[in-house]
């Protein structure tokens, strides 16, 4: 199989324009969640998201395509046979509310949109999958490539803060009233979060031809659907644990490589305490340390998965995981592996996860970027 590597990211959050500027404010212990003025918040159980206060729509158009101009202005000149993946749960839906603007509201749109903006050969396709979307995009982009159906691929992720998103979030008692805290005994629920991340994936063959040097690489990955509940998580993790099990045993993979956990980290009441019981399922008694970013970037939706990978290449590079912003008081099983300062980890391997409404869990192992011959 073809070995994948990251060869460019790209990414824009609450906390900085570029993913520079987003890992040193990660790592100050910032947060990028505010109080809202985009919308009235007063029939809603939180006034507060991780939202982009200078975001506003191009001519006549979507937030969402601002956000992709931005994201994309980053990249580096791409293949042109690259393969395109876009994620996203609800693309333009700040413009449900435009007379005549239904074309625009579909996720199916995005990738297309995006290969034309970029003059790229592929069509591309969407992946909408909950918060989940972004992590199965990857793990498609890199099977793809590993199979030697592609030397390339870009995968861009994106979702925005509108009101729609955030009734709905707070009709369902998914919101804090507070900014979400990650693994806390006294957590109440997630903020919700907007961005994008885009990721280019590179086969072996043609990263020697160009003589790239990797940032890293994707060296497994891992699907599953639980099915437990529409919502909620299976309690037990048996589907994450699927997930995580099948990305250890991709070729070259062990249990005992993987350094530090990126996880999902939402901060409701059942999807923290469900992560901490899956990982100690795969890894027994080393589990090795955990953080989320949710409690500083907020939960990005679609986006979430795309933007931690390309934050993981920077925590591999670094050999530290950012602080789990909001955390005070670890809840049960977490004391010793979550913290709110930046904690070192040694090993070449980071695993990221990431769960979704619908029993939807999604896993990836990066490995740190080294040079190729």
């Amino acid at each position: 199989m073809e070995r994948v590597f990251i060869t460019d990211a790209a990414v824009v959050t609450s906390l900085g324009a570029t993913l520079s500027e987003t890992w040193q404010n990660l790592m100050a212990g910032d947060s990028g969640i505010r109080k809202i003025d985009r919308f009235d918040t007063r029939n809603y159980l939180s006034d507060s998201a991780a939202w982009i206060p200078d975001l506003v729509p191009e001519a006549n158009g979507s937030m969402l395509a601002t956000l992709v101009t931005r994201l994309v202005s980053q990249l580096g000149p791409l293949d042109r046979d690259a393969l395109v993946f876009t994620a996203t749960t609800k693309s333009c839906i700040d413009l449900i509310d435009s007379p005549g603007r239904g074309n625009d509201l579909l996720c199916s749109s995005m990738a297309h949109y995006i290969s034309q903006r970029l003059n790229l050969a592929d069509r591309g396709i969407n992946i909408s999958a909950a918060c989940a979307s972004s992590t199965i995009a990857i793990a498609k982009a890199a099977q793809a490539i590993a199979l030697g159906r592609a030397q390339s691929a870009l995968v861009c992720s994106m979702d925005l803060v509108t009101e729609f998103v955030f009734s709905g979030f707070s009709a369902l008692r998914a919101m804090s009233p507070d900014p979400a805290k990650p693994f806390d005994r006294d957590r109440r629920g997630l903020t919700i979060g907007e961005g994008a991340g885009a990721l280019v994936l590179t086969g072996e063959t043609r990263a020697k031809a160009k003589g790239l040097t990797p940032m890293a690489e994707i060296s497994g990955w891992g699907i599953s659907g639980d099915a437990s509940h529409i919502t909620a998580p299976d309690r037990e993790g048996a589907g994450l644990v699927r997930a995580v099990t099948k990305a250890l045993e991709c070729p070259g993979n062990l249990n005992q490589t993987i350094g530090a956990i990126n996880a999902h980290g939402t901060g409701t009441v059942y999807n923290d305490a469900m992560e901490l019981t899956a990982f100690k399922r795969v890894f027994g008694d080393r589990v090795p340390p955990v953080n989320s970013l949710k409690g500083a970037l907020g939960h990005t939706l679609g986006a979430g998965g795309g933007i931690e990978a390309a934050l993981g290449i920077k925590m591999l590079d670094h050999q530290v995981l950012p602080p789990t912003v909001g955390l005070s008081l670890p809840e049960p099983g977490a004391e010793g592996l979550v913290s709110n300062q930046a904690m070192d980890f040694k090993g070449d391997y980071l695993l990221t996860t990431n769960s979704g409404f619908g029993g939807i869990n999604a896993a990836l192992v990066l490995k740190r970027g080294e040079s190729i011959r």
